[in-house]
């Protein structure tokens, strides 16, 4: 089961964080923080695969890799096959890529909804849903044909909104109902 999953900058910086399972804010930090010491300080002849018993409870282990200046780090348990996982930041990053024409920083921080479109055609739950990208960004396309003709939708149905006359009064009239305009002015005068 992935236990979380971890972008960072080359300074340490989160750029996208996604856990699956409880933590709260200060052990989140605290994972953060030693996930970047443990992983920066490693060369780059060393395998990508950590230890992280100490770190998330027993049997866990941190898988990943680092693009220019990103770290994609997948905090899994031993169930986990450490290849597998490898495959999968592998994946997600050329997906990434292929959404946003070459994937940089700014493209997680100003596109995280994106991005969590795209992890959660991959990951649902903590477990792998997905392997296939073309299928990924085939979904997620799909979700943002959906969203536009939404949007398109609730325009037209303001626009025909705006048009429609809300005369209310000359309907009163037609009822024979009195005219309340009459009677509030009667009212302000007691």
């Amino acid at each position: 089961m992935i236990k979380a999953i971890l972008v960072f900058n080359n300074s340490g910086i989160p750029r996208f964080l996604k856990f699956y399972k409880h933590y709260s804010e200060a052990e989140q930090q605290h994972i953060l923080k030693t996930t970047y010491d443990l992983v920066s300080l490693r060369r780059t002849d060393e395998p990508y695969f950590l230890d992280a018993s100490p770190l998330m409870g027993p049997d866990s282990q941190l898988v990943y890799r680092h693009y220019v200046t990103l770290y994609f780090v997948f905090c899994v348990d031993s169930a986990e096959n450490e290849l597998v996982v490898l495959d999968m930041i592998k994946l997600f990053v050329e997906t990434l890529d292929k959404q946003f024409e070459c994937v940089r920083e700014l493209d997680l921080i100003f596109h995280c909804d994106k991005v969590n479109e795209i992890l959660n055609e991959f990951v649902q739950g903590g477990l792998i849903a997905e392997v296939d990208g073309r299928n990924i960004l085939h979904h997620v396309r799909e979700q943002e044909k959906i969203k536009q003709q939404e949007n398109s939708t609730s325009a037209k149905a303001i626009r025909t909104l705006g048009t429609i006359n809300f005369n209310i009064s000359r309907p009163f009239k037609q009822l024979g109902l009195p005219d309340f305009t009459q009677f509030a002015n009667d009212m302000d005068k007691l």
